[in-house]
């Protein structure tokens, strides 16, 4: 049993890198899989910004951290993925704050919410999942070519291959599907990536995508489906840190130094969809996230 287990938890990150001297801002880290790759980070004595919506769980995610790690270097920022403004004033704060930055972890999301729209009026999934750290990764992007060498890891999912995007509808206009909308973010997640790599080529920055497996977190909490699953199947699911494993390995192991455009599961390479390697559909989400977040990105 333990060793059937112990297959469900997939890959573990073996890495032994230390992170002194390092800036890290991970997202969404004040739980889940996000919280266990922010306790990592801090664990090999980086600075860990925590950027997150919930002020309340990030500082009692920054006092557990602390305590585990004895790493004082865990600081708590306001971030909400759903509100450009919020995500300026986050930038500005940081950027006047800290003078480096070698690691964005992109991880925040939202998963088959009921229909909602962002504070600038975009599709949940869509606004926070893609254009929110479309928007981040922009503005703190100098930052990180300054600090270089440095990385950007994106949390996607498998769930990239169950659907395309549909520029027609990319915010719901015409219909809605909760599960439908999360695939089309998390593809959207993989085309960022592959289309960022291309432009920072030579920069010193890479970027990687990533899937950490199907994991028993708040993420689904609105999903009824997901949560009949987790009752029946909860045996196979991943905890958070097991979930973490990949994003922290995308994060600091020394063989993928100089890899960046790929996509990940287990700590290990991973299939990717053939329209996450559409060349044309990524140029063009490139524009029309560029169009939506008012910003000239080339």
């Amino acid at each position: 049993m333990s060793a059937l287990r112990k297959w469900f938890a997939g890959g573990v990150c073996t890495s032994t890198a230390r992170l002194d001297g390092k800036v890290a801002v991970v997202t969404g880290a004040n739980t889940g899989i996000g919280k266990e790759t922010a306790k990592d980070l801090a664990r090999r004595g980086g600075r860990v910004i925590l950027a997150c919506r919930d002020i309340a769980k990030a500082e009692a995610a920054a006092r557990e951290i602390i305590a585990e790690t004895g790493n004082q270097q865990v600081i708590v920022k306001k971030l909400d993925l759903s509100d450009s403004k919020s995500i300026r004033a986050f930038a500005e704060d940081f950027l006047k704050e800290e003078k480096k930055l070698h690691i964005l972890i992109n991880n925040a999301g939202v998963m088959m919410v009921p229909y909602s729209k962002t504070a600038d009026g975009f599709e949940m999934h869509i606004g926070v999942n893609h254009l929110g750290h479309f928007l981040l990764t922009f503005l703190l992007l100098d930052r990180l070519k300054e600090s270089a060498p440095a990385r950007i890891v994106n949390v996607s999912s498998h769930l990239h291959a169950f659907w395309h995007i549909n520029f027609k509808n990319l915010q719901g206009e015409k219909y809605y599907n909760g599960f439908l909308a999360y695939c089309q973010s998390k593809l959207a997640n993989v085309l960022f990536t592959r289309e960022l790599a291309r432009k920072l080529q030579g920069t010193g920055v890479t970027v990687n995508a990533l899937h950490p497996g199907v994991v028993d977190s708040e993420l689904s909490r609105y999903s009824y489906s997901s949560g009949i699953f987790k009752a029946l199947f909860r045996f196979t699911l991943k905890t958070p840190k097991e979930g973490a494993q990949t994003s922290i390995y995308c994060a600091v192991a020394k063989e993928l130094e100089s890899v960046s455009g790929q996509y990940f599961s287990d700590c290990r390479p991973a299939w990717v969809a053939p329209q996450a390697c559409n060349k044309e559909t990524a140029k063009k989400l490139w524009q029309v996230s560029c169009e939506l977040m008012g910003i000239q990105w080339e």
